[in-house]
């Protein structure tokens, strides 16, 4: 990576860095791009060229979430389902870590807690949809597009969203990908 392009991933980290700090103290809605902006140390103008939106500024790690997501399933240990390493990546990516990560929880909660961050990120997750069905298809030999795999990518991307609000999240997405994986058993109490 050259000079330039350095700078702006600081620039950019920096911003992104910025607000989720300005917007954990002070709340999403209570913060606006002048005072990110100013945070960063640069311009409105330089924030719009890194970031199109002000939720975009929480969710910088779009592209690195994709190749994480598509790693899950390209990079799955020997004789692992893509169901399971797909469960596996939600468990530590989409519902969170463990309890000790405490800024990790925070982030969590801040988009939780805001409708306005939780839809564009329920919307910036869906667009890696495509890429992981191909991947998928990819795996088993299938057509490039093949509906059960675009079922399976779509459903995987859905199934940290069902799980949200429930008692114990883990154990409810750990639920979903059992139903990808082995299909429709009614849960017996």
């Amino acid at each position: 990576m050259g000079r330039r392009e350095r700078k702006k991933a600081a620039t950019r980290q920096a911003l992104a860095d910025a607000a989720l700090s300005l917007f954990l103290e002070h709340g999403y809605e209570h913060v606006g791009i002048r005072e990110v902006a100013e945070a960063a140390d640069v311009s409105t103008t330089t924030l719009f060229k890194h970031f199109p939106v002000k939720e975009a500024l929480v969710f910088d790690e779009d592209a690195d979430q994709e190749t994480r997501l598509l790693a899950a399933v390209h990079n799955r240990p020997e004789g692992q389902s893509i169901p399971a390493a797909l469960r596996e990546h939600a468990l530590r990516h989409r519902v969170g870590a463990d309890d000790s990560d405490a800024r990790f929880a925070a982030f969590i909660a801040l988009v939780e807690s805001t409708p306005a961050l939780r839809d564009y990120g329920q919307r910036m997750w869906l667009r890696h949809e495509t890429a992981l069905a191909h991947a998928i298809a990819e795996e088993i030999g299938a057509p490039a597009d093949d509906a059960a795999c675009a079922a399976l990518a779509h459903f995987a991307l859905e199934a940290p969203r069902a799980a949200r609000g429930q008692g114990d999240a883990r154990e409810a997405l750990t639920r979903a990908f059992d139903l990808l994986e082995h299909g429709w058993k009614p849960h017996q109490p």
